[in-house]
């Protein structure tokens, strides 16, 4: 298990290269590092970014679409969902579903469409699918700005848990009240759903990619579950509480993005709006 005094030099590190926006080799390069390895460092930032005034609202679930696994993984493919903790600093709303994005200091910045839910009930540590899917008060399409550290986006799942699950930004669109009976039917609404991800970097969209649902760990409800469990077993971390929020991942491939384009997204067979997020 990693020192708490590695722990520390490496969360400090981390933070320093983000602040400055810098690469870094990964970690598991120069040190033999397990996942709770990452988790430690994870919690040595989620510390320090609380003691500087950040207020944690939610997770960030990352790698939770099993179809991008085996496309990542230095040493060895992904092989499951990570998560990080979301602060306030880094998560915004764009209720219209339109947003403008800077991407000064963005390090590998690259695009991924996803769901994000609100909780207005604290899910019981033994939830099942049902239970954790009527804890959702709202659901949103949001569109995150991920950002690696690492040059090549080359990295292992422990260099991804320790930094920060590669989060950058992430923009919430409008959001959705659930009422009892949607909550019921989510998961399978979700599942077989579909969204498209488009280009521009001049007057004419391209296709870049496509995803559905159930790409997502099943659903995004189940991804949601999974996180539930995966706290409920990290007892060093506060569990999934009601008013947060938690970014289920992404339905494509993360896609690199540059000032100058504008991306945007539809659904098919779920009534949310696209966004449309123009890069500067």
């Amino acid at each position: 298990m990693l020192s708490a005094v590695d722990a520390n030099r490496t969360a400090h590190a981390l933070l320093e290269a983000r602040a400055l926006s810098q690469s870094l080799s990964p970690l598991s390069a120069a040190m033999r590092l397990q996942e709770r390895d990452g988790y430690q460092i994870a919690l040595t930032i989620m510390a320090s970014r609380l003691a500087r005034g950040e207020r944690l609202i939610g997770h960030k679930i990352a790698f939770s679409n099993r179809k991008v696994w085996q496309c990542f993984g230095t040493d060895e493919a992904l092989h499951g969902p990570i998560w990080s903790p979301l602060f306030d600093s880094t998560v915004r709303d764009a209720p219209d579903n339109h947003g403008l994005q800077s991407l000064v200091g963005a390090v590998q910045p690259r695009i991924e469409p996803g769901i994000v839910f609100g909780l207005d009930k604290t899910p019981p540590p033994d939830a099942d699918l049902d239970a954790i899917a009527l804890c959702i008060d709202w659901m949103a399409h949001a569109i995150e700005i991920t950002a690696c550290p690492y040059p090549g986006w080359r990295f292992n799942a422990v260099d991804v848990i320790a930094a920060f699950g590669l989060h950058g930004t992430l923009i919430i669109g409008q959001r959705k009240h659930q009422n009892l009976a949607a909550r019921h039917n989510l998961a399978g609404l979700l599942a077989s759903s579909s969204v498209s991800l488009s280009c521009s970097g001049n007057e004419m969209f391209s296709l870049r990619g496509a995803g559905f649902g159930q790409d997502v760990f099943g659903s995004p409800v189940h991804a949601l579950l999974q996180l539930h469990r995966q706290l409920v077993a990290e007892p060093a971390f506060p569990p999934l509480l009601a008013g947060e929020l938690v970014a289920t991942g992404s339905w494509t491939n993360p896609f690199p993005v540059e000032a100058g384009q504008t991306w945007t997204t539809a659904f098919s067979g779920l009534a949310l709006p696209g966004m449309s997020i123009r890069f500067v």
